[in-house]
């Protein structure tokens, strides 16, 4: 397609976007979750399918070259699919929040007024490599209440298209319009552009992915943005911790998976006990292959630690690095996260009910943790069903957004005649 067609293709997809929104902004909870169910049965069904499309994708991955993070996220396994399908049907299980009325309380006027919960309306969803991401997001859409525009990675293409022949077999199921969820089928970039400055047909933008990618939609966009664009998460071991705690919490957070954005890239170890654990922990790390970059204190005591820069301390590693810094105490541990973090997700591993208590109060991420991985910042572990991303904004939505963070609010107010 050239400018013009996309142009064209854009705002059609547009139109039809908004015209869907006023269909499921009224759909009964039924109708929704008959669709959510008809969308994981049909991914269920056609596994073969999806991960013959997922193979075609990451084969295109490996001939361009893509980085070991990307391809990682654009994976997608046998149990990716059953996670899919156990989302959608989480998601279904989930208290519809639409129409909800809240605060209903009487004036002295004799009206009530209250606040009802009422959906976005078209959220436009930018997202890199990560198939399942489709369906997360077409599923938490049309509970909500809203119409979705997705626009997958080209690097996800086969899988993503494979992904939206399930939910639109949902949708039609339950007798929604198909126009309700609709994914993007150019990979040209200037679809992107067009998607992120339609006022008209688009309410809101969620992007999903690298650094550069959300640093461009945020900057050009001319629809609001629900975003974050690092994950420089930190695990704190504070002097009171458990040792058996901290040592399968810090592996955990950095281990378990090197390419997310709630992967531990710093972690923060209190004076007066690192020379005790951090001999154990270092040695986990190297055993796994994860390259140590310290701060002096860390690297004296193991010279295997390579030297930390000032630029390690806020680097998003999303790969088997790891940057280790010694603190005197929970001020100092709190004030590093506070300058260098990105405020994501940042866990303290305390036996000390004060500390931990300061640490959730003065450390300010939109998930903060006592003695548990970074790992379960997510929509899906916060019982969420799914999540359409992680939010470090402070307005309107703030970490894992699910269900009402794609809702907003109105007032509402019931009179019997009154008259001001």
């Amino acid at each position: 397609m050239n400018n013009t067609d996309i142009k064209s293709y854009m705002q059609n997809v547009g139109q039809q976007a908004r015209a869907a929104s006023r269909l499921i902004a009224r759909a009964d909870t039924a109708t929704k979750n008959t669709a959510l169910s008809a969308i994981a049965k049909a991914i269920l069904r056609d596994e073969e399918k999806l991960l013959s499309a997922n193979a075609k994708d990451l084969e295109n991955a490996q001939a361009k070259g893509l980085e070991a993070s990307l391809v990682d996220r654009l994976t997608l396994s046998t149990k990716g699919v059953t996670n899919m399908a156990e989302g959608l049907s989480q998601i279904a299980a989930l208290t519809d929040p639409i129409g909800e009325i809240s605060e209903l309380s009487y004036r002295p006027s004799g009206i009530q007024v209250g606040k009802m919960r009422v959906p976005l309306g078209v959220i436009g969803i930018i997202y890199e490599a990560r198939p399942n991401v489709t369906a997360d997001a077409a599923g938490l859409c049309l509970k909500a209440g809203n119409a979705a525009i997705l626009r997958g990675g080209s690097e996800a293409i086969y899988c993503n298209q494979a992904i939206a022949n399930c939910v639109k077999e949902g949708l039609r199921i339950a007798g929604l319009p198909e126009t309700a969820v609709q994914v993007i089928e150019t990979i040209d970039r200037a679809a992107v552009g067009e998607l992120i400055t339609m006022q008209d047909y688009v309410d809101v933008i969620v992007p999903r992915g690298g650094k550069g990618l959300i640093e461009r939609i945020s900057n050009e966009a001319r629809v609001p943005v629900i975003k974050h664009l690092d994950g420089v998460c930190h695990v704190y071991i504070d002097d009171q911790a458990d040792f058996d705690k901290a040592i399968r919490i810090s592996d955990n957070a950095k281990t378990q998976r090197y390419g997310t954005c709630n992967t531990m890239e710093t972690l923060l170890i209190h004076q007066s006990i690192v020379s005790t654990i951090l001999p154990t922990l270092s040695q986990i790390y190297f055993d796994k292959g994860v390259e140590l970059r310290g701060d002096p204190t860390a690297c004296a005591l193991i010279p295997q630690i390579n030297t930390a820069t000032e630029e390690d301390w806020s680097e998003e590693y999303l790969a088997p690095i790891l940057s280790i810094r010694v603190v005197d105490n929970l001020d100092q541990a709190i004030d590093h996260i506070n300058q260098y973090g990105s405020q994501h997700t940042d866990t303290i591993v305390t036996e000390n009910y004060t500390q931990a208590r300061r640490f959730l109060r003065e450390v300010d991420s939109s998930s903060v943790m006592v003695n548990t991985s970074t790992r379960f910042a997510d929509g899906f572990e916060y019982g969420l069903g799914a999540e359409i991303g992680i939010s470090t904004d402070k307005i309107h939505a703030r970490g894992p957004v699910g269900l009402e963070g794609l809702t907003s609010q109105k007032y509402v107010v019931l009179g019997n005649g009154h008259i001001r």
